[in-house]
């Protein structure tokens, strides 16, 4: 026989579930990060340029779910484009 559940102890189970989720989302979008800069900091434009696309997805994703506000995520595509041109301007 299953248990009467109330609808609080319900939606705190639902926003529990929500919360790790989106706590693994913003996790992998900062390791995203860590990643694009490594390749940005080796002078490798190759691995950039694609660590940058992933990134970009990636931060477009959760804006899109709601994750992250999509100012935030505007700012962070900004900075991150920047520094890219920034970097590699200068190897052409």
């Amino acid at each position: 026989m299953a248990v009467k559940q109330s609808s609080a102890e319900k939606r705190h189970k639902q926003s529990e579930v929500r919360r790790l989720r989106n706590k693994a989302a913003k996790s992998s979008a900062r390791t995203s990060v860590k990643k694009y800069l490594e390749a940005v900091h080796a002078k490798d434009q190759a691995l950039a340029s694609e660590k940058l696309a992933a990134l970009v997805k990636e931060l477009d994703t959760n804006a899109g779910k709601g994750i992250l506000s999509k100012n935030a995520v505007s700012r962070k595509k900004s900075r991150m484009m920047k520094l890219f041109n920034a970097t590699f301007a200068a190897a052409k």
